[in-house]
């Protein structure tokens, strides 16, 4: 809760961690936008980042980007809830924000992959989480040759990836909900409804 002295007119006593994983190619990232523009008081959460930044991304809406030095000195410091390493780049996510949002009643989305959500929930218990799954495996492979970005080498490694890590998120308890990502506007009405009855049951 907000210390009373400090809230803002828009602090409620409401805030939720919400967590979206889901393998590359399974649509989580419009996922967790569309659940981000369909619920009041939502916020992104943005990782510190030590890839390169490119012409497309802005500085603290896409990610913040770091050194690798200012990054280690950020994990000495115990200033991720979880980090994790994808291609030799390094990505964390900042626990002062997050905690701070919170405490304005905020709904804090984090796109994070299993193991970031096996740290954050172990940080924060009542951290709620979701995993988009492909209609089927063979649909993520479809999905990932379709986006034209990458050779079929390294869409091979992400669809296997892609299928091991579905094994784990099932597996982990981590989980509360699992939406399969057939019809995107449904699974987006899908996911604020969860997000929804979870808090109106919070609440109760």
């Amino acid at each position: 809760m907000a210390d009373a002295s400090h809230r803002l007119p828009t602090d409620t006593d409401d805030g939720l961690v919400l967590i979206i994983s889901g393998p590359s190619g399974a649509g989580k990232t419009t996922i967790t936008r569309g659940v981000e523009r369909g619920i009041p008081g939502s916020v992104f959460s943005v990782s510190a980042t030590t890839r390169q930044r490119t012409d497309a991304d802005v500085e603290g809406v896409d990610y913040r980007f770091v050194t690798d030095d200012e990054f280690e000195a950020m994990r000495s410091r115990g200033e991720f809830l979880e980090t994790a390493g994808v291609y030799g780049k390094k990505y964390g996510t900042p626990k002062a924000w997050v905690l701070e949002q919170i405490k304005r009643g905020r709904l804090v989305i984090l796109e994070i992959d299993v193991q970031g959500a096996i740290s954050v929930k172990h940080q924060i218990p009542d951290a709620f989480a979701v995993y988009i799954l492909p209609p089927s495996e063979n649909s993520l492979l479809e999905r990932l040759r379709s986006r034209k970005r990458e050779s079929e080498e390294i869409i091979q490694r992400r669809y296997e990836q892609g299928c091991a890590e579905i094994e784990r998120a099932r597996s982990c308890g981590v989980y509360d909900a699992f939406i399969v990502n057939d019809v995107l506007e449904d699974s987006i009405r899908q996911a604020i409804e969860l997000v929804n009855a979870e808090r109106a049951r919070r609440r109760r």
